[in-house]
């Protein structure tokens, strides 16, 4: 397909966000509605919105290219997600009431009233670097798919498509924050649903397949196997490591991170909150059973017209993350291209846009303490968050530049292995302060713990092989990494009399 239309199609799409995001913030531009939309959004926006935030390019294009990549993954994917239903309904039932009754703007100044000044500091210290990194491998995915198949025609720089996409995601997100989010979000996972159900439909057409032989022809191609549950002790696709990682990777990178829950913030009520929790989880699952059955085809339809798996530019290894593009933008026609494109961009740059805004808040409540006081809406504290949402997008920009120079592997690996090292002391943090009473900790003694915790993490999975007879981690890692941290700050507590009822 033309480079020409598909970046006029981009051009266009941005047009129509950026005149969203001055719709939305015409009326208001001040602190309260960047951090959380004056606490009046609508539930049903939230939760369909939070589809785009929660699934990414990296489910859109990953997810898909790893049912048949070399390892065997097939369907197990699956496993995680069933694990991620169980967090989110953790998280609607225990955490979303918490901080609701302390009626929060970002969700660790909870950890600063329960547990003291530096484990404040720690865990908003954690989500700042865990989201960028996260957030920056998910733009990297859709920026090289924008480089391989639209700049590099124009002969532009890899830096400067990076450069390029985060000014255009900056345009609509400096004003409005979060109350403009909701909308544009809605809008993208419209795109994003919408996308897969076409994209199926278009790759059906192509292999000549109604529904009931597209299902068919799904479950006998080799790659439909879900459960997994062969060599406990070295298959990292076994069913109680990836069920059990997804619980507490969605406990982690959800209920604990600053991102989603500062749009469930945004509601009124703790009922509608719960609402869209429940009807998110719902979605989620379903659309993530789509998701897999769009790879399951793509690779029947490689397999039928001699499509190999492209190369990495860099690496010159097969990339199966970009088997998907490949065939959309390559081998179908104008219109399936078209509407790939409009999916891939509506899942990348919902995430993206959702994070910039959320480590903005968080930089500007948990350091720059803009929450508080009557100059909270002043002129100066606006400029301030102006200048934050502007450095983080810098700092978006070098972490990926550096992931694209050391990268080789599938984005979707790279993101919940960097999520199980530097999530995982978030999980101690708060399940220390949920879980223990009446122990004083030792606070200054926090940061130090929560670095150890993951470096201990990182050795243990180095080694686990030759120290657990055999056995190897996957993502299940996040929960060794939060259980190293409790013990940590158990060591570094003592018993008190005081009671603290949150």
């Amino acid at each position: 397909m033309s480079p020409a239309i598909l970046l006029s199609f981009l051009l266009g799409y941005f047009v129509i966000l950026i005149i969203i995001a001055f719709a939305t913030s015409k009326e208001s531009s001040d602190n309260s509605t960047f951090f959380i939309a004056n606490r009046n959004s609508k539930w049903y926006l939230v939760a369909f919105g939070m589809i785009g935030t929660a699934l990414s390019g990296v489910t859109f294009i990953s997810v898909p290219g790893e049912v048949g990549a070399p390892s065997g993954n097939q369907f197990q994917y699956f496993q995680f997600v069933l694990g991620n239903a169980v967090g989110f309904l953790i998280i609607a039932t225990l955490l979303l009431p918490l901080y609701y009754r302390m009626k929060l703007t970002s969700i660790y100044s909870y950890i600063e009233q329960r547990l003291g000044f530096y484990s404040y500091k720690t865990a908003a210290s954690i989500f700042l670097i865990s989201r960028t990194i996260g957030s920056a491998f998910r733009l990297y995915l859709v920026v090289i798919v924008l480089q391989r198949f639209i700049f590099d025609s124009y002969g532009v720089p890899f830096w400067a498509t990076v450069l390029i996409s985060l000014a255009l995601i900056w345009s609509y997100t400096f004003k409005g924050g979060l109350k403009t989010i909701i909308i544009t979000d809605t809008l993208q996972t419209f795109f994003l649903v919408l996308s897969v159900f076409l994209t199926l439909y278009f790759i059906c057409d192509s292999l000549n397949l109604d529904i009931p032989a597209a299902f068919e022809t799904v479950k006998n191609s080799g790659y439909a196997k879900v459960f997994f549950y062969e060599n406990f002790l070295g298959n990292g696709f076994h069913f109680s490591k990836q069920f059990i990682g997804g619980v507490f990777v969605t406990i982690a990178m959800t209920g604990l991170d600053q991102d989603l829950m500062q749009k469930n913030l945004s509601m009124g009520t703790i009922k509608e909150a719960q609402k869209n929790m429940f009807t998110f989880t719902g979605i989620f699952v379903v659309l993530n059973i789509f998701f897999l059955s769009v790879g399951a085809l793509l690779y029947v339809y490689a397999a039928k017209n001699g499509i190999a798996i492209p190369l990495d530019h860099a690496t010159g290894s097969p990339r199966t993350d970009f088997l998907f593009p490949e065939i959309a933008l390559n081998h179908l026609a104008v219109i399936p291209a078209i509407v790939f494109m409009l999916g891939l961009t509506a899942a990348t740059f919902a995430t993206t846009d959702s994070a910039l805004t959320a480590l903005t808040t968080s930089f500007c409540v948990d350091f720059l303490n803009l929450d508080k006081g009557d100059q909270t809406n002043s002129k100066k504290s606006v400029n301030k968050r102006h200048l934050v949402h502007v450095c983080f997008s810098l700092l978006m920009f070098l972490v990926i530049l550096i992931f694209n120079a050391f990268n080789d592997e599938s984005v979707v690996k790279g993101i919940f292995k960097v999520a199980s090292y530097t999530y995982g002391p978030l999980l101690g943090l708060y399940s220390f302060g949920l879980f223990v009473r009446n122990r004083g900790l030792h606070d200054k003694l926090v940061p130090f713990i929560c670095i150890l915790s993951p470096a201990l993490c990182y050795l243990l999975n180095l080694y686990s092989s030759e120290l657990l007879g055999g056995y190897t981690f996957s993502v299940e890692l996040i929960l060794v990494n939060g259980f190293i941290t409790f013990v940590g700050l158990l060591l570094i507590s003592k018993k008190t009399d005081q009671q603290t009822r949150f």
